[in-house]
């Protein structure tokens, strides 16, 4: 079974699927190691490790194919890839879905902003108009390999400059043209939550953000609600980045992380996390 079938048999279970988001080798194994089921590549955590630059579409289709190779040769695990807003046209859009394929990248997640694109939970966000969105998810739908091949998560960012009709009309006009699953970004009240589970033809996606404009919601109300996945795509660049401040802080104030050991990976714990036993082993067989 491939990543995308993979993905695609989890997304029409009946739990709603909780995906980690990831930016590195090192955030995808641990979600592997977690036993989550799929991982999201997270643009703005690239963007924040790779250039530390804000989420504020810098990053190059360059640089997005190199840590989305490393991360897909890393874990066995379905990976849904943030692509913004498709890195150009159509023949970007179109030679970025052949060169995912050949990584077997589990769905690309697109989105209707005008380029260059701004973080979903920022104000200022500009979209363009749904029947060009409707051409991007349709370059994707017709370079895939395979009709249940590659999932399209289609993303509008209507709903704050818009109102939450037009994302609802432009979500559902987006299954029309041949996205997989949907995901409305930003909605601000549990009222237009409900209304997007439950006025959407077709799969929704969430993205529960610690802090952001939308309310959280629970693995129960993601169920009941009907949701088919949640993604998390910050959590763990949030608390790394507050753990190394804390550890930092500690040396710098008392010249010794010893007060903090309790919360530091012993080093002989550390590599078998990143299956250094079968490394040692390969070794030794060519010795």
């Amino acid at each position: 079974m491939t990543k995308q079938q993979t993905l695609r048999r989890l997304l029409a279970e009946p739990e709603t699927l909780l995906v980690p988001g990831c930016y590195d080798c090192i955030t995808a194994h641990m979600i592997r190691h977690a036993g989550f089921q799929a991982a999201y590549l997270t643009g703005s955590g690239i963007s924040l490790t790779t250039l530390g630059h804000p989420d504020v579409n810098t990053v190059s289709y360059a640089e997005l194919r190199n840590v989305v190779q490393n991360i897909s040769q890393a874990i066995d695990l379905p990976l849904i890839v943030d692509i913004d807003t498709g890195f150009g046209g159509p023949l970007n859009i179109i030679r970025l879905i052949r060169d995912f394929e050949n990584l077997d990248v589990a769905a690309v997640q697109i989105e209707d902003q005008v380029m260059p694109k701004k973080c979903g939970h920022e104000l200022g966000r500009r979209i363009v108009p749904a029947d060009e969105m409707g051409y991007r998810i349709q370059a994707i739908r017709d370079t895939r390999k395979a009709p249940d091949g590659m999932v399209i998560v289609a993303r509008t960012d209507a709903i704050t400059d818009y109102g939450i009709d037009e994302a609802i009309r432009r979500a559902n006009a987006y299954l029309d043209f041949g996205a997989d699953i949907i995901f409305v970004e930003s909605p601000e009240t549990m009222e237009q939550i409900t209304r997007i589970a439950t006025e959407i033809k077709g799969p929704v996606l969430f993205n529960n953000v610690e802090g952001g404009r939308s309310p959280f919601l629970s693995r129960e109300q993601l169920n009941m609600l009907g949701i088919r996945a949640a993604i998390y795509p910050n959590m763990l660049t949030r608390i790394i980045t507050k753990s190394c401040l804390d550890l930092l802080g500690e040396l710098r104030e008392h010249g010794t992380t010893e007060a903090m050991w309790d919360r530091i990976i012993p080093h002989k714990d550390l590599w078998p996390l990143f299956h250094s036993e079968d490394w040692y082993k390969t070794e030794q067989k060519y010795r």
